[in-house]
């Protein structure tokens, strides 16, 4: 096993007493999934947790380093940091924080389905062009007569009158 995947390992284990934990290859690194929400990702041997608003001032307090990576020459930071370092090594230390990234990946997924949904584009709206309904024949009903019909009988008629 890679130093990779152990050190994948070591953090799920470290995130089992919050409940189901799933992993998953993304990014060059790995995702983790407790409770089937994201929760964290795993980069460069590095575990960097969810947060939001909400939970971001607890871990930047600690002096924890946000995720962020170079598209270019600009730096971009995703709404993840690490937890402090002794929290690594220890479910105790670390389950505190993995709470706070679970919470904000509760509230995000809260958010997400309190939107409205969103309207579907002119492209994706375009249906399949609707059957034109079969009249039904009633008694009595000379008009639902099929023209080929109705043309050789007035063809018929304008014979007879000549």
């Amino acid at each position: 096993m890679s130093a990779k995947d152990e050190f994948t390992r070591h953090c799920a284990e470290l995130l089992e007493g919050l409940g189901p934990v799933r992993t998953r290859r993304m990014f060059g690194g790995h995702g983790l999934y407790l409770d089937d929400l994201f929760v964290a990702i795993i980069i460069d041997e590095q575990l960097y947790l969810k947060t939001d608003a909400q939970s971001r001032p607890q871990f930047e307090a600690q002096g924890c380093q946000p995720f962020s990576y170079q598209r270019g020459s600009e730096t971009h930071s995703l709404g993840y940091f690490r937890p402090p370092e002794e929290a690594i090594d220890s479910p105790a230390l670390l389950r505190p924080w993995a709470r706070l990234a679970q919470e904000a990946a509760l509230r995000a997924q809260a958010a997400k389905l309190a939107k409205p949904a969103k309207k579907p584009s002119k492209a994706k709206a375009k249906t399949a062009p609707a059957a034109k309904a079969k009249r039904v024949r009633q008694p009595g009903d000379v008009s639902s007569r099929p023209p080929a019909a109705a043309s050789s009988s007035a063809r018929t008629k304008a014979r007879t009158k000549s």
